[in-house]
């Protein structure tokens, strides 16, 4: 996984997709969270910058859910 700009947005979409029948907030809690659990540092890095570029790509969940695992940092590290 080379985590291109284009393969990111499309896994968070995928993965926003599969909580769609979540509530709001345990959707956003969801996405957040597989994305902090598995995602590796390139790939979290590549999302930062696609999120500081205020990408119109992502729903609203999608959106919510990334920035929620941007800012619990890295796994096992807490947020600074």
């Amino acid at each position: 996984m080379s985590g291109s700009r284009d393969e990111i947005i499309r896994m968070v979409n995928e993965i926003a997709a599969f909580f769609a029948p979540y509530s709001e907030a345990e959707a956003i809690e969801g996405i957040g969270q597989h994305i902090h659990d598995f995602w590796d540092p390139r790939m979290r890095r590549t999302l930062a910058e696609i999120l500081a570029a205020g990408t119109p790509e992502f729903g609203e969940r999608a959106r919510k859910g990334a920035e929620l695992a941007l800012a619990r940092g890295a796994p096992g590290v807490p947020a600074g």
